[in-house]
């Protein structure tokens, strides 16, 4: 696993102390990481508060996210995919997305290169969460959205 999908991973960690949903995402340009975020649907009872939007909100005004990087530890979903795509971050790099598909062909279509590490470490941490929380994970991203 890469440098920042390890510090994706903590941020995934962060969140599931803080007893919300463990998803973490980081923002890269240049090989350095510039904005970091995790999922905080559940703390702030902000259903937008997904990670990728937190990190996205935490990178603040860049003058353009071209050239940017997003890692997150889960597959994003429609409402994140669309921020990626809408602010025009060149690479999107999962952690896995065995318990989310989402959908792939939406970012690549749209000129987002896409990579999945299928992390053993993702997968399970996520799994596990789902399982000791179904309700709140249909809640959010559950099978409704499912692609």
């Amino acid at each position: 696993m890469n440098k920042f999908m390890e510090a994706a991973v903590d941020e995934a960690k962060k969140g599931l102390a803080e007893g919300g949903i463990p998803i973490g995402a980081v923002l890269v340009k240049d090989g350095k990481i510039i904005s970091r975020g995790h999922n905080r649907r559940a703390q702030d009872g902000d259903p937008l508060a997904h990670a990728e939007i937190v990190c996205m909100r935490n990178a603040g005004r860049l003058s353009s996210f071209k050239g940017t990087e997003i890692y997150c530890t889960l597959m994003p979903c429609y409402l994140c995919s669309g921020a990626i795509v809408t602010f025009g971050v060149s690479k999107c790099v999962v952690g896995e997305r065995r318990n989310y598909k989402g959908d792939v062909k939406f970012l690549t279509d749209r000129g987002t290169k896409f990579i999945d590490l299928d992390s053993a470490l993702c997968h399970e941490m996520m799994s596990g969460w789902i399982a000791k929380n179904p309700g709140l994970w249909q809640e959010d991203s559950g099978k409704r959205y499912s692609v």
